[in-house]
């Protein structure tokens, strides 16, 4: 069993978990309740969406590599991957935090400590483990 994964592969669940929770309630709602154009809201409640897929396949893959129902060999570049994604989620959300006009705070801009921890143990699950 790679633990850096299975670690990474937890955090990814959790993190999956307040999406859908968290995230709908303190996010997507209120967005979907706003006064604005149909279509921008339509496809935000996609992209909403498209997280969650993307949250949940990385969840399964994590722990699946994680007690080696995948082979490393095969599954380096998936995590590679999955790393480089989270990495830049993370980056992506720092970025706007400091240059955004709007006065964000870091309380509701948490979620790039978590994506931080997910791409740091499946780099070290991908090459360590």
């Amino acid at each position: 069993m790679n633990i850096y994964l299975l670690i990474a592969g937890m955090i990814a669940v959790l993190t999956f978990i307040g999406h859908l929770s968290y995230g709908r309630r303190e996010f997507l709602l209120p967005m979907l309740r706003a006064d604005y154009d149909p279509t921008a809201k339509a496809i935000m409640h996609c992209v909403f969406h498209y997280v969650s897929v993307f949250l949940l396949l990385s969840s399964v893959v994590l722990i699946a590599c994680a007690f080696a129902a995948v082979a490393l060999m095969q599954s380096f570049g998936m995590l590679i991957f999955i790393a480089v994604n989270f990495g830049l989620f993370a980056i992506w959300q720092l970025y706007i935090g400091f240059m955004t006009d709007v006065n964000v705070s870091f309380k509701r801009l948490f979620q790039w400590i978590l994506f931080v921890l997910i791409a740091v143990f499946t780099l070290a699950g991908a090459t360590l483990g």
